[in-house]
Order: C-alpha cells, then structure tokens, then sequence
C-alpha cells in the first residue's frame, strides 16, 4: 500500500451553528449541500457569507456544512491581516481566545466574539492509516510535498485520526501558493 496521501487546498470559509445560519439566511432556512469534500459527511454549500475585520471585508466566502457547535472563520493568514485580524493559527474548533468578527448574510448579520483561526495544517487518518504511517492522534510531524520547482519539507502538521475519516492533507491557500500545489497533489510523512 502507498505511503502517500493526497494534499488538498482549503480555501477561506466559515462553520456555523443553525441558530447563526437562521439569523444570515432566515428562520426556517438550512444548508443547501452543493459539493461533498473528501472527509465523509463534510459538504461545501450553496449559500455564501460575508466576513467583516476592522479594516476590510472578504465577499463571497463559503459555507462548510454540516452544522457545528461553534460558528468559526478559517482564513489563510494573508486574508486575515488584509481585512485587519490578527488570528492564530490553531486546529479547527481550538477558538478560546481568538478573535472575533462580523459574518453578514442576506437576510441579517451576527457579530461572533471569538474563532477567527489560520487552520493548523492537519492530516485526517483513520486508525488503520496511522498504524500504517507509524503515526498517532496529535503528534506532530513533517511532510514533504514535491512540485516543479517549489518542492518543501512542512513541518507543525498535526495528526488527527478518527475512523470518520479519509486519508488527507489539508493546508490552506497561503501554504497551497508557497509550494505550488497541484490538483492532484501528494504528500509524504518524513522523519527528520
């Protein structure tokens, strides 16, 4: 079996609870899946949100579904220091301490007080995959990704493993750009 695993880019979104989507979308309203993404039970939706900081605000950003406890802004750090947020780069759902923003919708908006984050880049693995890899929940490791002149070694990846999940890399656009990744983009675990 292959020691790689595919790298996928994720763009800037936003994971809302239903009682914030309701207040952008209207009572009643729900999520309208438009594409499934490769973690099971993980979707991009139709509906789209705008995410205000002090200095700027970024249009058209995706919604993830399904629904979450927590509402949570992921931005790369370039897009959150251009509309004036300075967030931490912590795993999804990590929010205590991080700043807030304004998320406007068509129909209202809500001022969240905390979850502006940059994604810590992650591996999803199921059990099987880490015993596979010679990795475990948490630890933290490095991955080389080639390309065509771009080639690096990230480090700070976390390893997050479930049997919910597929086998996948995700980094978002910032780190997509630095490396050049491609659509069909393989990584591998390396030990330095």
């Amino acid at each position: 079996m292959s020691k790689d695993f595919i790298v996928e880019t994720s763009a800037r979104h936003v994971h809302l609870t239903k009682e914030d989507f309701e207040i952008l979308f209207g009572k009643g309203k729900s999520l309208t899946p438009k594409k499934d993404l490769s973690q099971p039970g993980q979707y991009a939706c139709e509906e789209r949100v705008e995410v205000v900081g002090p200095k700027k605000s970024l249009p058209g950003v995706s919604i993830l579904g399904p629904f979450r406890p927590d509402s949570q802004v992921e931005l790369s750090l370039t897009d959150a220091r251009s509309i004036g947020i300075s967030a931490p780069v912590r795993e999804s759902g990590d929010i205590d301490g991080t700043p807030g923003c304004i998320i406007k919708g068509p129909v209202g908006e809500i001022t969240i007080d905390k979850g502006v984050i940059a994604a810590k880049r992650h591996i999803h693995l199921t059990p099987a995959d880490a015993a596979e890899l010679g990795v475990s929940d948490k630890e933290i490791t490095n991955v080389k990704i080639t390309t065509d002149g771009r080639s690096a070694i990230l480090g700070d990846v976390v390893i997050r493993v479930s049997d919910k999940f597929a086998r996948a890399m995700h980094i978002d656009t910032d780190e997509s750009n630095a490396v050049a990744a491609g659509r069909d983009q393989k990584g591998e675990i390396v030990k330095i």
